[in-house]
């Protein structure tokens, strides 16, 4: 029975030692498989995150050609800060962006538009 003892107390005693290096984490190193909660194969009863595909709103109104004076729909596209929003976020196609940012230029030349944000 002595030796019993003894050998739970030197298996207690040596088990705190291992985990104590800075850093250790047990487990696998690398990537997750399956790519991790956002990706294929994420939990079973989690929704799928859906994004609709953006469409240019010149395409689908059929707008030609993009007017510096149209302040109105030029604003649509300036950020509160007065950056120029870029495409993958406002959805609009590469011809009409191009089309956009230099109407946006020829507004603010002539004061239509701001070039900065309003100040606090």
């Amino acid at each position: 029975m002595a030796e019993e003892t003894k050998a739970a107390g030197a298996a207690e005693s040596s088990a705190p030692s291992e985990g104590q290096g800075q850093g250790h984490r047990p487990g696998p190193r690398g990537p997750r498989p399956g790519g991790g909660p956002g990706g294929p194969g994420g939990r079973e009863g989690g929704r799928k995150y859906f994004r609709r595909k953006k469409v240019c709103k010149f395409c689908v109104e059929k707008i030609e050609n993009i007017n510096y004076k149209d302040v109105r729909l030029l604003a649509q596209f300036v950020a509160e800060s007065g950056k120029i929003v870029p495409r993958r976020l406002t959805g609009v196609c590469t011809p009409h962006q191009r089309r956009l940012s230099t109407a946006i230029k020829q507004a603010r030349n002539i004061a239509l538009l701001p070039f900065a944000g309003r100040a606090m």
